[in-house]
């Protein structure tokens, strides 16, 4: 199949705007690999600190020529979708001890769970996080007493902090180790009305709680389709995980199969090997417009338009939000997974999952085949299936069609023609949109504004009724340089009842939605961000603005607003308590949204 010429355009695009950058950085992977084996450099007296505690290893890893993996794990038992990890050491140094290997963890990285922190001080910590994992990955891989490494990480800001440390380690074999989504509990469907009945009095708070805990019951990751699920989607279209290893639940044969294999398959590719495989080859542009292609043929997270900004510019490679707008044009959407429809993951994977959505999207020429991944040369590996065969795990044929249309469809009848993401711009700046889950007749809203500081003044407004009519609530001094930027998704629930009520209703804010983002109409990561005197700090109550899904547009219709002084919020409240002092660093150092919002440049 002839490759989709608006691929090849965006991928030469990427590759040209990039080509200062990369090289430098595969020159420094080049003086990495010329090294040689890491801990052969190392003294006597360092191998043996390395070695002290190795028990049974010890003399593996004294004399012996083969691999030594490194661990890095952001287990922890309060993230449902990480508390499976704290059994996985045990389970891959048995596994490459069969291949004459040995295992170290490394390190650990924190994790928190955004779904914790929603609407709590603790979400200002959030979206940094991922550059502190990416530091503490960094500081344990320093040690240089690896040949290659498993990064063990699931949820929102954790893999794409991983994925940044892998690649300032670029010369390592890299293998991702999911542990699998929990099983199906209350449907998200029921869960969301649930919420929206608490929100206007109808239900108590202990029915709330009872629907919560009902939809979050056990191991694994959340089976909605937000940011964690789609962490594990780009990492089977970039080529860091096995084939099919995103959606085998926890606590399984398969699951363990598939972890005991991962960790022999980086160190068969390490150095040490023939078939050397550093994550700087896998992860090159063609990897990231396969990324890019999955995001939008899925209607994934938000939350990854800036994330694989920030992971790409980790490996010298620049994306920008361009790149997702203009592929998404060309990527016909096949999933409905909630908050998109009402399947959960479980029924996607079930339908066919991300094998049969790969397989389609390379029949129809959308994604690059030839790239590099840790099952091999080619993308096709990945629409197979992992099995117990006798005990054996083996991939075989995945599903040639959708076992359920409602769920997963061909790319000759999808959903819809494009993908689930838009990029909007305008006399308001430039923002993203996850229209998706957005239904057309709610994709173009014009209305006057109503202005706040901070969610909670939203919330307050909204109990004292006085959200009325159509409206666009502008939501500021939210993003990186202010407070962190965090996810503003407790305000779905009395968004969505506003609109239930026939408003016109539309969300616009400098800040981050989750990537459980649905049916109202959200124009995030707003760019410039309020506290850099961006147009939406000159913004008043009454203003009439224009959010244009359909055309791209973001606009304010009222004449005169950026001749006014942009407003100046007081974020002294935002500086300190929950950790935030810390972070005062942080705050001076970020990027803006639209180049990954990170602290490491850009």
């Amino acid at each position: 199949m002839t490759l989709n010429s608006t691929v090849q355009l965006v991928t030469k695009r990427i590759i040209s705007r990039s080509a200062p950058t990369r090289s430098t950085y595969l020159d420094q992977m080049a003086a990495a690999k010329g090294k040689g084996p890491a801990r052969a450099h190392l003294s006597c007296s360092g191998q043996a600190h390395a070695y002290a505690a190795s028990g049974q290893d010890k003399d593996q890893l004294a004399v012996g020529s083969a691999g030594n993996l490194g661990i890095i794990t952001a287990y922890n038992d309060m993230l449902s979708a990480h508390q499976p990890f704290e059994h996985y050491p045990a389970l891959i140094r048995d596994a490459v001890r069969e291949i004459g290997g040995t295992a170290q963890v490394a390190g650990g990285v924190p994790a928190m769970c955004d779904g914790v922190t929603q609407g709590e001080a603790g979400m200002e910590l959030s979206l940094f996080s991922r550059d502190v994992i990416a530091l503490a990955a960094s500081v344990a891989l320093s040690h240089n007493t690896f040949d290659a490494a498993v990064f063990l990480g699931v949820c929102d800001k954790i893999v794409p902090g991983l994925v940044i440390a892998a690649q300032a380690f670029g010369h390592l074999p890299a293998v991702f180790l999911p542990a699998g989504p929990m099983e199906s509990g209350l449907s998200n469907d029921e869960k969301a009305k649930v919420r929206q009945q608490f929100a206007t009095g109808e239900v108590d708070r202990a029915a709330l709680m009872a629907a919560e805990m009902a939809a979050y019951h056990g191991p694994g990751t959340c089976t909605f389709y937000g940011t964690a699920n789609t962490n594990q989607m780009l990492m089977e279209f970039m080529g860091l995980h096995l084939p099919g290893a995103s959606f085998a639940t926890p606590n399984t044969q398969l699951r363990e199969a598939l972890t005991r294999e991962g960790a022999k398959r980086a160190l068969s590719l390490s150095a040490l090997e023939d078939n050397y495989t550093p994550v700087c080859e896998i992860l090159d542009e063609k990897a990231f417009v396969n990324g890019i292609v999955g995001l939008n043929a899925t209607g994934g997270s938000t939350n990854l338009l800036i994330h694989l900004i920030a992971m790409a510019r980790a490996g010298g490679i620049v994306l920008d939000w361009q790149d997702f707008s203009d592929l998404s044009e060309v990527t016909p959407l096949l999933a409905r997974v909630y908050p998109n429809g009402l399947a959960d993951v479980n029924h996607f994977h079930a339908a066919g999952g991300l094998g049969y959505m790969i397989g389609q999207l390379l029949s129809v020429g959308l994604l690059h085949p030839d790239t590099a991944t840790v099952a091999g040369r080619g993308l096709s590996q990945y629409t197979k299936e992992p099995h117990l065969k006798d005990g054996v795990l083996v991939w075989q044929d995945g599903a040639s069609e959708s076992l359920n249309a409602k769920i997963l469809r061909p790319a000759s009848d999808p959903f819809q023609l494009t993908g689930g993401l838009s990029r909007l711009s305008g006399s308001l700046g430039t923002a993203v949109m996850k229209v998706s889950a957005v239904a057309p007749e709610h994709q173009i809203v014009e209305a006057p504004v109503r202005v706040f500081d901070n969610q909670n003044d939203v919330k307050a407004a909204f109990k004292a009724g006085e959200l009325v009519g159509d409206l666009i609530v502008v939501v500021r001094f939210q993003g990186p340089k202010a407070n962190g930027m965090p996810e503003l998704h407790s305000l779905t629930p009395l968004l969505s009842i506003l609109q239930g009520r026939g408003q016109k209703v539309a969300l616009v804010t400098d800040g981050r939605m989750s990537g459980a983002s649905g049916k109202v109409p959200a124009a995030i990561h707003v760019c410039p961000e309020a506290v850099d005197g961006g147009a939406i700090a000159r913004l008043q109550d009454g203003d009439i603005l224009r959010v244009d899904a359909v055309a791209g547009q973001l606009e304010i219709l009222t004449e005169g607003v950026n001749e006014r002084t942009p407003a100046i919020a007081d974020l002294s409240a935002n500086q300190f308590g929950t950790g935030r002092d810390l972070f005062a660093t942080f705050r001076q150092q970020v990027g803006a949204a639209d180049t990954g919002a990170s602290i490491f440049g850009g």
